[in-house]
């Protein structure tokens, strides 16, 4: 144990950092994956196709493939940025497919009735989801979003076989070439995991609760 206790400042730095790299990807996956929605509802033809061909076709890719793209293929052109940052750019294109679709069930959640009565209302099409879908929408997939948040917590430790060693795993990587302890260290970055995941899983079904009162 003296390994775990004698490095709890790396485990803690590694732990902040994959926070980082997770609340960064899920906030502009989130982003664009609204975007992708409303492009994908959207009564324009091209906007409709081409959201839909961008969805099919990130989603068939697996992420560790997009991450190994970006981090060695993007400086081949040219484009060369942060490790960290372009590992989150990766991320956050692959995850916005998923957080399209979890909208998409949301908005298909809320009744028609309200969207024919707030366009019967003179209501365009931008404030009929600003003002209607959307928020009812969003209540209604507090749970799917916070599994969506641990999945990106997970795999963001993809990030250290392309080389971002801050993070947990990558921290947890080097100690275990430090000390040959595998199960000693990962298994305390397991630990951390499973702290952080439930964390998440149970603040979910809190807010989840609250908003189903409101409904």
């Amino acid at each position: 144990m003296h390994i775990i206790v004698d490095n709890l400042g790396v485990f803690g730095r590694g732990l902040l950092v994959s926070i980082q790299i997770s609340v960064s990807t899920f906030v502009l996956a989130g982003l664009l994956g609204v975007l992708l929605a409303v492009c994908r509802i959207s009564p324009v033809l091209p906007l409709r196709l081409a959201a839909t061909v961008y969805v099919e076709l990130v989603r068939s890719i697996p992420l560790l493939v997009l991450l190994t793209l970006f981090v060695f293929g993007l400086p081949e052109i040219g484009l060369i940025g942060s490790l960290l940052w372009t590992a989150v750019a990766a991320m956050s294109l692959y995850w916005a497919t998923f957080f399209s679709e979890t909208i998409r069930t949301g908005i298909r959640a809320v009744p028609k009735g309200q969207i024919e009565a707030a366009r019967a209302l003179g209501l365009t099409f931008g404030q009929v989801l600003r003002l209607v879908v959307l928020p009812q929408a969003v209540r209604s997939i507090i749970q799917p979003l916070a599994s969506l948040l641990i999945a990106v917590i997970l795999n963001s430790s993809l990030a250290a076989a392309v080389g971002v060693t801050e993070e947990l795993t990558g921290q947890t990587q080097l100690l275990d070439q430090q000390y040959a302890q595998p199960l000693t260290t990962f298994g305390a970055a397991a630990v951390c995991y499973v702290a952080l995941t439930f964390f998440i899983g149970r603040s979910a079904g809190f807010l989840d609760k609250r908003l189903a009162v409101q409904r």
